[in-house]
């Protein structure tokens, strides 16, 4: 039995029909709510008339903050290693 369920997402004035996996949901529901929360503070703050250019804009900024994350998590990971190996270091030189 397939454990699919069917969902309608409105996303910029027009309804999606989606068939996802149950625990999908959550997430996705969200994300159409970010997203139109986005579009609606672009609509409010620029002169856009085109819903495209405002999905495009939306497209961008939630691209660019998963981007940024990915960076700051690397560079988070550089550190932990510099720390981990001084760490080593420090212990090797008392065992030693």
């Amino acid at each position: 039995m397939d454990n699919k369920l069917r969902i309608k997402l409105s996303i910029a004035d027009r309804v999606y029909p989606l068939t996802i996996d149950p625990d999908q949901e959550e997430g996705l529901r969200k994300a159409a709510k970010d997203i139109e929360r986005l579009v609606k503070q672009f609509e409010e703050n620029y002169a856009v008339r085109d819903k495209q250019d405002v999905l495009a804009m939306c497209a961008l900024q939630f691209a660019s903050r998963l981007e940024q994350k990915s960076i700051d998590k690397e560079r988070g990971n550089v550190e932990v290693q510099k720390r981990l190996e001084a760490l080593n270091d420090l212990l090797q030189a008392k065992l030693s």
